[in-house]
């Protein structure tokens, strides 16, 4: 009988198998990052969409598909594949994950109605392809390693690439249109008026980017392993997977803290348009995202040592008022800015107070991850079953959803503002950018506050966590 105490605590990863992960979920993460940051823009400035209705149709569709979540767990629990329930599902994804990625930015002759039926029916086919591949890459982190300490590190280690590569396109993009002549526009003679015709650049970043993601995505079912034990081909019921949400009050305290919080995922919803009406082109969209990235890479960094000196439950809460505090002086200090730009003080202390909101970050891309794998051990010592599927098919919808609404109210506030109205001219007035601001900082701020509340009570901490893997490791070396 092997050593309990080695099982879960010695290192099951190696280095291949890490890097293999963590590149694998950069190139996922690059194909959502780009269609949560252009899409909207590319909708609005190519195809002419009215951007409020686009957000409302991609929240839409994103509820719509969110039925897609719950098949997907419940065919991943119930997987009989000799490569593994997990790594099956993410190679299953990539070709319709590839195609759609291009398709949402092709440029069509649709208009009025006919336009929006379109932008809707390839963003939900999109959105359900993008399911197929991200409820098992978040799931298969549960079974990489039955130590959850190494879980803790290879989760860190792989939500830092996540980030990145969410944030790529911001570097992407703007390459792109460089490279193109006369970048992201330009303008041809018809008749007695000048036509904006728009270049191809969207759709070529979206076919680079979906190639080059998928190859990464791929290295996933390659080259990691699924370690800990699961009963192959497991029959799993909806009302199962709703008991898994309903019986299992840590995971629902994860999810509605996450739910409160939607807000720290509106400023990549409206970045782009951030980029343009704060920095003057949407090609300097890298500069703003990036010095907020570092930030986010460093609290995720970090993430691993507070959890050992505060455990998971007060990281949280740590890092979420801390966000709220840095949001409003970041809005505080943009404010003033915008009415002297010139100001070398103000200046430095408006990237270094988006460089200090970055540094939240790790509370809402990492610890949802951590704990779900931990809700997952916890429902496994109460009543003997896992159900990775369902719970990350869960998590991955609450996610997706948070995402959504996250960009959908940040482009009503971009679309109030004012600012299409002034894009061709592309001077902005102070009050919107204030009200975009607003939007980027200081009203995600206030829901990352709101989400400590449940987080109150979350108790998969400490000795009880102990106990729970102890408890597992000795049932499993028994069978």
């Amino acid at each position: 009988m092997a050593d309990v105490k080695d099982i879960t605590q010695q290192k099951h990863m190696n280095f291949k198998e890490i890097a293999a992960y963590s590149l694998g979920l950069f190139g996922f993460q690059a194909i959502v990052g780009l269609l949560n940051s252009y899409q909207a823009e590319f909708d609005g400035s190519v195809l002419g969409a009215n951007v409020s209705i686009v957000a409302i149709l991609i929240l839409v569709a994103k509820i719509v598909s969110a039925v897609a979540d719950p098949v997907v767990g419940n065919l991943i629990d119930r997987s009989k594949s000799k490569k593994g329930k997990f790594k099956s599902m993410i190679l299953y994804s990539l070709a319709p994950l590839l195609i759609m990625t291009a398709v949402v930015f092709l440029k069509v002759p649709f208009k009025g109605i006919g336009l929006y039926i379109w932008i809707f029916a390839t963003y939900l086919v999109w959105s359900i392809a993008m399911t197929m591949g991200d409820v098992p890459s978040q799931g298969i982190a549960s079974v990489l390693t039955p130590n959850p300490t190494e879980r803790t590190n290879v989760v860190s280690i792989s939500n830092t690439f996540k980030q990145i590569g969410f944030s790529a396109c911001v570097v992407i993009v703007p390459i792109v249109c460089l490279i193109i002549p006369n970048g992201s526009r330009v303008f041809v003679k018809s008749g007695e008026t000048d036509t904006p015709m728009i270049s191809s650049e969207y759709f070529w970043t979206a076919v680079l980017t979906a190639v080059l993601g998928c190859v990464l995505f791929a290295l996933i079912p390659m080259l990691n392993k699924e370690r800990v034990p699961y009963v192959a081909g497991e029959k799993t019921t909806f009302k199962d997977m709703v008991n898994a949400l309903k019986n299992n009050k840590p995971f629902m305290l994860v999810i509605i803290s996450y739910f409160l919080g939607f807000g720290r995922q509106m400023a990549m919803g409206i970045q782009v348009q951030s980029a343009t009406v704060i920095l003057g082109s949407q090609n300097l969209v890298a500069v703003l995202g990036i010095v907020t990235a570092v930030g986010s890479m460093i609290s995720m960094a970090l993430c691993p040592l507070l959890i050992k000196k505060l455990n998971e439950k007060n990281a949280y809460i740590l890092l979420s008022v801390y966000g709220f505090a840095a949001s409003i002086f970041s809005f505080v200090i943009g404010h003033f800015w915008f009415q002297s730009p010139k100001n070398i003080v103000l200046t430095v202390l408006f990237y270094a107070s988006l460089f200090l909101i970055g540094l939240q970050f790790g509370a809402v891309t990492l610890m949802p991850m951590i704990m779900t794998a931990d809700c997952v051990d916890y429902y496994e010592y109460e009543t003997g079953k896992r159900m990775e599927g369902a719970a990350y098919s869960i998590l991955t919808l609450t996610i997706k959803v948070c995402l959504a609404l996250g960009t959908a109210v940040g482009l009503i506030f971009v679309q109030k503002s004012g600012y299409y109205e002034a894009l061709d001219t592309g001077t902005f007035a102070n009050k919107t950018k204030d009200i975009i601001f607003f939007a980027y900082t200081a009203l995600p701020g206030i829901l990352a506050l709101l989400s400590v509340i449940p987080m109150i009570k979350y108790d998969v901490v400490g000795e009880k966590k102990a106990k729970i893997s102890s408890e597992l490791a000795k049932r499993r070396n028994s069978k």
